[in-house]
């Protein structure tokens, strides 16, 4: 599958990465002795990562939705296990010559579910009969929403770039409306660089809502005024109207942890409200 690329010609980083990283996570807190995944395209499983195997009978397998347990967990979009796979009534038994073929004899499978859709199936199992307990299932639940809330993120930072794309095929005068467009991707950047997300996503976060910011400068704009990462990321929200309470939540932030970025912004700036601040920040090029 082709790697999609930024507006920038930057490649995104590949979602298969994250999912073997999750996958050696699991590994390690659960010592569960196999993991193994791959990626939803088109309505089928491709698997791909492996951890624990010791033959190639898995590698490389298309499994479409509704065959065998993991084409059965991506259409039901929710975990399913068998604790005697030879025996299972549960599941189509289509691969049975890899999956016998490597021992495995329990299975514990779990999709990674974004928008309502299975973009990718992690398994783990043990090769003799039984549950695998508590401990290997709520590794798999956790690993599983770490995933999610990574491909949802780059998916998200794709989206604002098309928007962005649309936004600058009139560079010449950006309309009221442009603006205001640029301006909520800009806030919307900032809030996901501030999530719990890889370092290298967040990074580009900032660097493309920079830009953005950038782009609405005046040409000759000098200041020495600068505003940390968290204050640009509370100032970009009360741009927006939010009101400290809204822009705490977005944040995940207290109230009065925003009261006190605000306090530091006005001092900064030479303002005494809100208001002020944001026009400050906006004429010196701190904000789009």
């Amino acid at each position: 599958m082709p790697r999609p690329r930024t507006r920038d010609g930057v490649l995104r980083p590949r979602d298969g990465d994250a999912l073997r990283a999750e996958l050696r996570h699991i590994a390690d807190a659960s010592g569960v002795p196999v993991v193994f995944g791959g990626e939803v395209d088109s309505h089928t499983l491709c698997l791909s990562h492996f951890h624990g195997t010791r033959t190639r009978g898995l590698d490389g397998l298309v499994i479409p939705s509704r065959s065998g347990l993991g084409g059965r967990v991506l259409d039901q979009r929710r975990p399913a296990a068998v604790s005697d796979y030879r025996a299972s009534m549960y599941i189509t038994h289509d691969y049975d010559q890899p999956v016998l073929g490597e021992g495995l004899q329990s299975i514990l499978a779990v999709p990674v579910v974004v928008a309502g859709a299975s973009r990718a199936v992690m398994y783990a199992a043990i090769r003799e009969r039984g549950p695998m307990g508590d401990r290997v299932a709520d590794s798999m639940i956790r690993a599983s929403k770490r995933l999610a809330q990574e491909i949802a993120v780059r998916d998200e930072v794709d989206r604002r770039l098309r928007l962005m794309d649309s936004v600058s095929a009139h560079p010449a005068a950006p309309s009221t409306s442009a603006t205001e467009t640029l301006r909520e991707i800009h806030a919307e950047l900032r809030t996901l660089s501030g999530s719990d997300i890889d370092e290298t996503v967040a990074a580009r976060l900032v660097e493309l809502s920079d830009r953005i910011a950038g782009s609405l400068r005046g040409p000759d704009v000098e200041s020495d005024v600068t505003l940390s990462a968290r204050e640009t990321d509370v100032l970009a929200q009360i741009a927006l109207g939010c009101t400290n309470a809204e822009a705490a939540a977005r944040l995940s932030l207290k109230p009065e942890t925003v009261k006190s970025y605000l306090r530091s912004i006005m001092s900064k700036t030479g303002t005494r409200t809100r208001h002020e601040s944001v026009v400050a920040a906006r004429r010196l090029g701190l904000l789009p």
